[in-house]
């Protein structure tokens, strides 16, 4: 005996489309939605906003607060130089040396065309001979009425330091004149004071070429 399976029925009438109805929301569940914050939500939102406010502070307070040095080795040691006043760093190649000089200058060197005196900081500062390397480079320093190069033992980089870390430094530790000298860190890398230095007369050749 063969059995037929009705179709099932269709809810409501036709093709008409089941809808699902959702409660209406109450006027109570309106304002909890739009509702202004509480006043201890203020007070969270205003202390985030302050930590957001202070860390951008911070950053912009350690930017300001820093400087750039080039860092150096002379002698053993570590030294900057506020990368403001480094026109740029030449290879040491030719050293001509220029006679009735102070023993400090080295020579001269011939820079694309220009002729730049050279400096050895170790012997105007008195400082212990390590001797010359393959390594040796040329800092030109400068400012709008002096120049010359600074003779290094080998040139490390360029690097942030906070002005916080420099401490002045006694001129005896360093065996520098403590005019010379911005101070020095917890490295230690002795920073020196450039616009002084470009700017002193002990680093000025009076003497004239007897001729």
């Amino acid at each position: 005996m063969n059995r037929k399976i009705a179709p099932p029925q269709s809810m409501g009438s036709g093709n008409a489309e089941t809808r699902i109805q959702h409660p209406p929301q109450t006027q109570e569940g309106i304002r909890q939605e739009f509702a202004p914050p509480s006043a201890e939500e203020k007070k969270k939102l205003l202390k985030a906003r302050a930590r957001e406010l202070a860390r951008d502070g911070e950053k912009e307070k350690t930017v300001g607060e820093s400087i750039e040095v080039v860092e150096f080795l002379l002698a053993y040691e570590k030294y900057g130089i506020e990368s403001s006043y480094v026109r740029e760093i030449h290879p040491l190649r030719e050293l001509t040396p220029v006679p009735c000089t102070p023993p400090f200058v080295r020579g001269i060197i011939n820079v694309r065309g220009e002729i730049v005196s050279v400096i050895d900081m170790k012997k105007f500062f008195d400082l212990p001979e390590k001797g010359l390397t393959d390594l040796n480079k040329v800092i030109i320093v400068h400012n709008d009425k002096m120049e010359f190069g600074i003779l290094a033992d080998a040139v490390l980089g360029v690097r942030l330091i906070l002005r916080e870390k420099i401490q002045p430094s006694i001129s005896i530790v360093t065996g520098i004149g403590a005019e010379y000298l911005k101070g020095v860190t917890t490295e230690p890398l002795v920073v020196l004071d450039v616009a002084t230095m470009l700017s002193s007369s002990n680093l000025v050749v009076h003497e004239e070429i007897e001729r």
